[in-house]
């Protein structure tokens, strides 16, 4: 029979995305069929899996972690917040429609049927399976019609392990008010807790390991050091963006505007990965830095939203001081199609604003269209002559003179746009950066020499020493063992 556990959290952020990662590597390395699953996700960083549909990007590093192909199945049930109060919805891997929040408290109900049907694909022939909460339990407000944490667990009869982050304080109160609020049955369902992101000697809290046992009952799996290995992988959440900091002076500076809806800002992991490069998320209110070489625009959920946004803090303005001094412009789906001169929303699918003028750096124009291209994608660089390979998710269609200069050759087809100067460009391609030929290329091309890291291999050595301190500090054969019933 299958086993599974469940990690959840005291909050978002707590790390439970890094620890089911390392805990799947973990446990594929002892040599079980181990498989990843999160019932609910919401997150712009989404990943084509494997199967060919939408999934959080955090899944598909989960699965990478188990050593098998990706799924929707991991992922059933994926929110991208395109507003403050509404997202989409993908079931499934598919685009099943839009709601606010309070309208989607509604949906969940039916959305289970789902979620349960998913999770006996993701079961069938595993040994284990461990499965990611979203959020927190003690968010008793939403319980009813829970999908992604103890409506879940109570329904798939799943044991629990709560996770506190100690780095942001308060850990004994956070686990111990979780144990307060929930309802009996809920309580029920956790076997047990772990303590994240530990600093220094962890002795020194074992008066408060003992503390939360005595008033909660539950028992200790141990206490998680701060994952060093953990930096070297994919960031998931775009709580990060929050305290991302800037680095120190290297042989390049990138930066990268966060825009309000930012989507898959994992590409730019492999930059932030090489020594020489410094890459600086420039927040809403800051300038971008006069000193950089190259100005990166991301991908977004709302690309007319976030266009607006950008004018609002001054980027366009920034942006072509920036070419003037001799910088470079690189702009990712719906940064690229910022980067034309204008996008046209007829049906009004990201809002009431049917048209926006662009920022005029590139010869093309987007027209939004209902129908969403999703799918993992093979190309070639125009540009540097070197194999690609990513994925694509978007909505829209681009065209115009300067698309006669395509970034790429994707799946057979040009795609995106090259400036008549060389100097800015932009594609529908999300993963160019990381193909290490390209990024090498790229960077050699903005004075950085010496050669550059193996982005994959650096995130697969980056799974197994996770793996590895998960297993020195944690009770492995206590969590792995755990059974209902």
């Amino acid at each position: 029979m299958t086993r599974a556990i469940m990690l959840q959290g005291t909050g978002s952020d707590v790390g439970k995305t890094v620890l089911v990662a390392g805990l799947c590597r973990l446990a594929a390395k002892r040599g079980l069929k181990v498989r990843p699953f999160k019932p609910q996700n919401m997150s712009n960083n989404a990943a084509v899996s494997d199967d060919g549909g939408e999934i959080g990007r955090a899944q598909w590093l989960q699965a990478l972690a188990c050593g098998v192909p990706s799924s929707v199945h991991m992922n059933p049930v994926l929110l991208k917040p395109q507003s403050e109060t509404g997202s989409q919805i993908v079931v499934q891997g598919r685009v099943v429609g839009q709601a606010k929040g309070r309208e989607y408290q509604r949906l969940k109900p039916q959305l289970m049927d789902a979620v349960m049907q998913s999770w006996e694909e993701v079961r069938a022939g595993a040994d284990l399976v461990i499965v990611e909460g979203a959020g927190s339990p003690a968010e008793i407000n939403l319980r009813a019609g829970d999908i992604a944490n103890m409506g879940f667990a109570a329904r798939a009869n799943v044991p629990v392990v709560l996770v506190g982050d100690i780095d942001r304080g308060g850990v004994i109160a956070s686990i111990v008010g979780t144990h307060a609020i929930l309802p009996e049955e809920d309580r029920r369902m956790i076997a047990g807790y772990l303590i994240n992101k530990f600093r220094g000697d962890i002795s020194l809290f074992d008066d408060g390991l003992a503390a939360i046992t005595g008033f909660t009952g539950w028992r200790s799996f141990g206490v998680v050091p701060w994952l060093k290995a953990a930096g070297r992988l994919p960031a998931e959440d775009s709580v990060v963006l929050e305290r991302l900091a800037k680095g120190e002076g290297r042989a390049l500076k990138i930066a990268v505007p966060v825009l309000d809806r930012i989507a898959n800002f994992d590409d730019l992991d492999p930059l932030k990965a090489e020594p020489q490069v410094e890459v600086v998320m420039v927040r809403s209110g800051e300038r971008l830095p006069a000193d950089a070489g190259l100005v990166v625009i991301p991908g977004s959920k709302s690309t007319i939203g976030d266009l607006k946004r950008f004018r609002e803090n001054g980027w366009d303005r920034d942006l072509q001081m920036h070419l003037r001094r001799g910088g470079h412009v690189i702009g990712i789906c719906g940064g690229y199609q910022m980067l034309g001169r204008a996008v046209r929303d007829p049906d009004g699918i990201e809002g009431d604003i049917r048209e926006i003028e662009g920022l005029g750096l590139l010869d093309i124009e987007t027209v939004m269209e209902p129908e969403k291209t999703v799918r993992n994608s093979t190309a070639h660089s125009v540009v540097f002559d070197v194999t690609l390979e990513g994925y694509e998710i978007h909505l829209g269609r681009t065209t115009g003179p300067d698309c006669n200069r395509p970034a790429v050759i994707l799946n057979g087809v040009p795609d995106g746009a090259v400036s008549p100067d060389g100097r800015v460009f932009g594609t529908y391609l999300h993963g160019l950066f990381g193909a290490d030929a390209f990024r090498e290329k790229l960077l050699g091309s903005l004075g950085v020499t010496g050669g550059t890291v193996s982005y994959r291999a650096e995130v697969e050595r980056a799974l197994d020493e996770m793996a590895e301190e998960l297993a020195g500090c944690l009770d492995v054969e206590g969590l792995l063992g755990l059974e209902r019933g």
